[in-house]
């Protein structure tokens, strides 16, 4: 790595606590200020005045927004307490959002495995035969495939596969965990993702997945054929098998790694639709709730988890671009 790129990146890191401030502050203010009363809602059926002042008097809501976002950031970098949830009474929101993250990260992870599997050889595929029937053919699959939204295919998966058929459980997490690993910590034993429950969750993720990546696949590899040194490298009789690794797949990886980086930091998060019709305990019905019942500490919590993540992820694919393609050199001049 050349001292133009270590400068790039040394800016790129000195941006992330602007980020993060905006990004925070704005989540935090949004969620004070909006309408509704977290208190009222955590409370349910019971209505006393006096009980809800003394309620937001110990949690600090009485106070001004800055002066609460500055107790919060207080506790976030000084003691990592990321505050506790309104929702879930008695639990800090360490105690529930990380075990919801962990099982959102066990379908996701095979999801991910799935359609890069299925999605990148289809999208070679797609792209070597340009101008045979099998590429329009392959386009039609790619957008009907993307077109099932999961709001659909789920209801109609439970309907067939689970209410008239009877394969599968409806539930998308087991209730008896029967795959565990005894050495992880209470409240990630569980391995839900190897269960008959896990099926229709994951069929419903993984059908538009396939398409994008063939889709983008087809894209970059189409458009990394029609250069010249791939031209050059096939007439000088170089087998095509070398000309499709060396050359074209290796190139087409560049855009494709941007992609595949963002989609592993995709691995922390849910589906809010997939997770909340099948009942899966993971991150994305978690945020989905914690909106609904107006859990201020929860939603901070998820924000800012996928502010620092994503932020991250960028800087990480300036790194893998410079490794993948040496030419690439940041920060540099021209004259």
């Amino acid at each position: 790595m050349d001292s133009g790129t270590t400068s790039y990146l040394v800016r790129r890191l000195m941006w992330v606590p602007v980020i993060l401030f905006v990004v925070s502050f704005v989540t935090f203010a949004l969620g004070r200020l909006g309408p509704g009363d977290p208190v009222r809602v955590a409370a349910g059926q019971f209505r006393d005045d006096e009980a809800f002042e003394r309620i937001r008097a110990a949690r600090g809501l009485d106070k001004p927004v800055y002066e609460q976002y500055y107790i919060y950031m207080e506790g976030v970098l000084t003691r990592m307490d990321l505050g506790e949830s309104f929702r879930y009474q008695d639990y800090d929101v360490s105690e529930i959002i990380f075990p919801a993250i962990w099982r959102s990260a066990q379908y996701n992870a095979v999801v991910l495995v799935l359609t890069l599997s299925m999605g990148i050889p289809l999208g070679v595929f797609a792209a070597r035969r340009q101008g045979t029937w099998a590429d329009p053919a392959s386009i039609s699959f790619f957008l009907f495939l993307q077109s099932i939204y999961s709001l659909i295919s789920v209801p109609f998966l439970l309907l067939f596969l689970a209410l008239k058929l009877g394969w599968l459980p409806a539930s998308g997490w087991p209730r008896d965990c029967n795959v565990t690993l005894d050495f992880l910590p209470q409240g990630y034993e569980c391995i839900g993702v190897l269960s008959a429950e896990a099926v229709i969750p994951i069929i419903a993720l993984s059908l538009p997945a396939v398409a994008i990546w063939g889709r983008y696949t087809r894209a970059f590899t189409l458009e990394v054929m029609r250069e010249d040194y791939v031209r050059t490298a096939r007439a000088k009789g170089i087998p095509e098998s070398k000309v499709m690794t060396r050359h074209v797949l290796r190139n087409a990886l560049l855009p494709l790694s941007t992609m595949i980086i963002f989609s592993l930091v995709g691995l922390l998060e849910g589906s809010f639709f997939v997770e909340t019709l099948t009942g899966i305990p993971g991150i994305g019905r978690l945020a989905f709730e914690a909106i609904g019942g107006r859990d201020y500490d929860m939603i901070m919590a998820i924000v800012m988890l996928g502010a620092v993540t994503f932020v991250l992820a960028s800087i990480v694919v300036d790194i893998v671009y410079t490794m993948i393609d040496p030419r690439i050199r940041y920060g540099a001049r021209s004259n």
